[in-house]
């Protein structure tokens, strides 16, 4: 008997992402062929899965480390972007599709954001509009991520630093600089590979004395915790975010968040004078 050529459509699940999983779609699938006569072996069965490994939990910096992390920064061509990230808690794949059209200045003669493409940086109120990530389709995770966020000094000031070098760098690249109009971006214009981010942001934290073992996300982790010890409500901080509410906040950061049971204890052992000892 000679197998024939299968050109039935096999059933392989679409939501399987991790290759171990694809695998065993595949050796189903193929098992149903077999059943219909369509293929004679199913040498998906000579396929070892491999084992996945465990994923490691997600850190945050402490105020100190962040500081140090980010004198670290400054002599990167990162410095801005895990300033911003640091500092507004936007995820990195967001980062990585800020667009310069949606870094704006309030102006006063027209009451509303104009881009600093457009208005430049002389003026008092910057905000970002996060309204894009690096996923398929370019949309942000949630409805809800889409935010607009106000800017602190610090982040203002590295990114007006940061448009100056990205001009230089566009002149020096001539005519081969592609306009994405990103506000992170390669040398010649193109976006930003996640795996080299990754591998950059490692070089910094190893820079700063914080080893090689941090990712650019936990920027947005360490965002959350230094909101939190700081007395910002949770609330304000889903929002910060853009999460649907603080029930998502509370699931994803619960390491981060600044334990409220702990208040009850503190206030009464300040009200009543309780002993310092543990």
């Amino acid at each position: 008997m000679v197998a024939q050529p299968c050109n039935a459509r096999l059933p392989i699940s679409s939501g399987s992402t991790s290759h171990g999983a694809y695998v065993i779609d595949l050796k189903r699938a193929i098992r149903q062929a077999q059943a219909r006569d369509m293929v004679l072996r199913n040498v998906a069965e000579l396929v070892t899965t491999p084992k996945g490994k465990a994923g490691r939990p997600s850190k945050a910096l402490t105020l100190a480390q962040a500081k140090a992390l980010l004198t670290a920064a400054e002599s990167s061509s990162l410095h801005a972007y895990v300033l911003l990230s640091l500092m507004t808690g936007i995820r990195t794949e967001e980062a990585r599709a800020l667009r310069w059209d949606h870094v704006v200045a309030w102006v006063d003669k027209v009451d509303g954001w104009r881009p600093v493409a457009n208005v430049g940086f002389d003026h008092k109120r910057f905000a970002i509009y996060v309204w894009r990530a690096d996923r398929v389709g370019g949309d942000t995770k949630t409805r809800k991520s889409r935010r607009t966020l106000e800017l602190p000094r610090q982040a203002i000031d590295a990114l007006r630093q940061h448009h100056a070098r990205q001009a230089a760098q566009r002149l020096k690249a001539g005519e081969l600089w592609q306009d994405h109009g990103l506000a992170f971006c390669t040398a010649v214009g193109t976006p930003l590979d996640a795996h080299n981010v990754r591998r950059a942001f490692r070089g910094i934290t190893k820079k700063a004395g914080l080893g090689d073992e941090w990712t650019p996300r936990e920027l947005r982790h360490s965002f959350v915790s230094i909101m939190s010890d700081n007395g910002v409500p949770i609330e304000t901080i889903a929002d910060l975010v853009g999460h649907a509410g603080t029930r998502v906040t509370e699931q994803v950061y619960r390491h981060q968040l600044k334990p409220v049971i702990t208040k009850g204890a503190g206030t009464m052992n300040a009200l009543f004078g309780g002993s310092k000892k543990r």
